[in-house]
């Protein structure tokens, strides 16, 4: 199956949304704890091994980092729209300063409240753990604001099938009976479980139209 995220390309990395490129086109946003994989995740969906600059360091990126992505087919007779992830900070790492964390919480709110190329989140979460306040976080906020979200229960090679098979039906036994509504799926960047399936998922979520501003309640 060939790959529709090949030839993404870094375009620049932003302390504020006001720096990111222009708020067209589409774009989906990749967030997550600081030590679940989300670089790694990033490099194995676009086949690109130093796209995403991972380290045995979490929480080494605070910026808000842009990728382009090739243009999808172009309908006739109108330019391309503009495509892009968003790789957001690492969230929840202790030896990040209060005061880049406090930042970086602001950032991110204003970032899912105003930024109107969003089309959907990618949440990170290791599948040996349980749903972290953070990861509570995001979901509630897609939720409460009609935002698509589909989770990525990373690090699948640490289990057996078996395990991992039961952490995912255990997940979605979860949203149902909180009525939260997200897809989910097991991946492994190192084995490559799953990578053509979030594939898709991405695409799937770049094709989403624009429902309006994503203003919801306040988190």
């Amino acid at each position: 199956m060939s790959n529709p995220l090949q030839g993404a390309q870094f375009v620049l990395a932003a302390h504020r949304i006001s720096q990111l490129p222009a708020d067209q086109g589409a774009e989906v946003a990749f967030a997550g704890r600081s030590n679940a994989g989300k670089s790694s995740a990033l490099n194995a969906l676009t086949g690109h091994k130093g796209l995403a600059r991972t380290s045995k360091t979490p929480g080494r990126t605070q910026q808000m980092v842009a990728f382009s992505l090739p243009p999808p087919v172009q309908v006739e007779g109108q330019p391309p729209p503009d495509v892009r992830l968003i790789d957001l900070p690492g969230y929840g790492y202790a030896k990040v300063p209060l005061e880049m964390r406090e930042h970086w919480k602001l950032e991110i709110d204003a970032y899912l409240h105003q930024r109107r190329s969003l089309r959907g989140l990618v949440l990170i979460v290791d599948i040996r753990h349980p749903l972290k306040e953070f990861d509570r976080l995001m979901l509630e906020f897609c939720f409460a604001t009609q935002l698509p979200c589909h989770l990525l229960l990373t690090k699948a090679d640490k289990l057996s099938r078996g395990q991992a098979t039961q952490a995912l039906a255990a997940l979605r036994k979860q949203f149902a009976a909180e009525g939260l509504h997200a897809t989910a799926q097991i991946f492994s960047s190192s084995a490559g479980t799953g990578v053509d399936e979030a594939r898709q998922a991405v695409m799937t979520l770049l094709r989403q139209p624009r429902e309006g501003a994503h203003q919801g309640r306040e988190r």
